[in-house]
């Protein structure tokens, strides 16, 4: 299990800790993505395992460090998981269950495979990018934006191994025109504990923005 961190002081023992009660026999690493707060002491002191980056990478640079060291230690499977607290451990054995009865190449913890987004910019943006995953690839993606996703062997090595692969919606559309199974399991997600988002309120809007001329454009170049 991958979970990145940045700034993560306020939640990262506790999303930890919530995460060895419950699903105990899953391997983690924590990223530290060049956290200023204590993130990286208090990871130290617990005696989670970890990589620490010396500058921030942001989460596509966290998220392929930890994809490359799955891929290293040879694991079948690696889940990204965040590490304030918003993803519940107790959906990770039905996303494990899903990638072994299905076979998929990705598992989408999804917020919305059966129920409706509720009303929201963020929200508004998440159907766009739904609707135009849906209109270049064929494929019904309901929560494209979810950050709790468990990839196969087959990902590992191409997240940890192609330079412009991020864990985001433009990601998706490619790998599902390059072949790729994805399905979706319903999970619940909470409330952030603390701590900083990758991406601020201000971001939003222009990260929605290049993710639809990713999917619409760029991707059929890479």
């Amino acid at each position: 299990m991958i979970i990145p961190a940045f700034n993560e002081e306020e939640s990262i023992v506790a999303t930890v800790d919530s995460l060895r009660g419950i699903a105990s026999a899953v391997d983690y690493i924590v990223i530290d993505d060049g956290s200023i707060d204590s993130t990286n002491e208090l990871c130290e002191e617990h005696g989670f395992p970890l990589i620490r980056l010396p500058i921030n990478l942001g989460l596509a640079g966290g998220f392929q460090t930890g994809m490359k060291y799955a891929l290293q230690k040879e694991y079948d499977a690696a889940l990204q998981f965040d590490a304030d607290g918003q993803h519940i451990p107790a959906f990770i054995q039905p996303m494990i269950q899903a990638m072994y009865e299905t076979n998929a190449d990705i598992v989408i913890g999804s917020r919305f495979a059966e129920g409706k987004k509720r009303f929201s910019a963020r929200m508004v943006g998440s159907t766009l990018i739904s609707g135009l995953i849906k209109l270049t690839t064929g494929k019904s993606i309901k929560d494209p934006t979810s950050g709790m996703r468990l990839y196969n062997r087959r990902m590992i090595e191409l997240f940890a191994n192609k330079q412009d692969m991020a864990p985001e919606p433009d990601s998706l559309a490619y790998c599902i025109r390059k072949g790729a199974s994805i399905v979706e399991v319903s999970v619940e997600m909470q409330e952030r504990l603390a701590g900083e988002s990758y991406f601020s309120a201000s971001q939003t809007v222009s990260y929605m923005l290049r993710i639809c001329v990713s999917i619409l454009i760029l991707q059929w170049f890479r």
